[in-house]
């Protein structure tokens, strides 16, 4: 186990317990909350995270990014996923970074980030970062459409432990570089579908649409297969 972790067997949430403890004391910068279960684990906008006993990782950790701009909240999210994925490459092949930060395989589903921060004027003073990745559960029973574990892909079951003081240790190797550029190149270079025309739907159509790039704000650019760029913040466009 890692120094700075709180383990808890079951909880609603390790975002609403780390979150918690922050309230009534100082944390170390890469203290974690993990878990074996959640019964309310939160994914983006309200979405629930399935996840059976004891089979993945579900874990909060806090960082103290206090250098960065409100505007450029979004390197961290950047951040965590080339983190995870650099960890996940150990095991499989094909592992991407859907935009936002939905880590996938192929084109199936690993697991997600929901990162909450608090500021101090225009600058961050906190950042609570949840992560969920399937890791050894072999039968997803909810309607989520496309879940995969490692295992599935495998065969082999993981030690959650050792993987998760791996992943820590990338996030805080990659934190403490503070290197933006090579961060932002790395999330690029990352990217599912990063390369080619594919279809996408935003609020009023279909198009056909490559990546671009992704802004320092979190913005998606799109290019049409008619040359128009067109630019979208988290949800205003999806993968079709």
């Amino acid at each position: 186990m890692l120094k700075n972790m709180y383990f808890v067997e079951e909880t609603a949430s390790t975002n609403e317990v780390l979150q918690e403890m922050l309230r009534t004391k100082t944390l170390p910068e890469g203290f974690v909350v993990y878990t074996h279960y959640q019964t309310a684990g939160k994914g983006q906008i309200g979405n629930h995270w399935e996840s059976e006993k004891g089979k993945n990782l579900l874990f909060s950790m806090v960082l103290y990014p206090i250098e960065l701009p409100i505007d450029q909240q979004f390197l961290i999210s950047q951040l965590v996923g080339v983190a995870i994925k650099k960890s996940i490459d150990l095991f499989v092949e094909n592992v991407s970074i859907k935009w936002p930060n939905d880590i996938y395989i192929g084109e199936k589903k690993l697991g997600g980030i929901l990162i909450e921060n608090s500021w101090k004027g225009m600058t961050i003073r906190q950042s609570v970062i949840g992560v969920g990745l399937n890791i050894n559960q072999n039968k997803f029973v909810s309607d989520a459409p496309n879940p995969v574990s490692i295992s599935q892909l495998t065969g082999k079951m993981y030690d959650l432990d050792i993987l998760l003081s791996n992943i820590i240790g990338n996030i805080l190797e990659l934190f403490r570089q503070s290197d933006k550029k090579l961060i932002r190149n790395l999330y690029h270079q990352s990217l599912y579908r990063k390369k080619g025309f594919f279809n996408f739907k935003d609020n009023h159509e279909s198009f056909n649409a490559q990546i671009i790039t992704v802004h320092p704000d979190g913005q998606l650019e799109l290019e049409t297969e008619t040359g128009i760029r067109k630019l979208f913040y988290f949800k205003e466009v999806q993968f079709v």
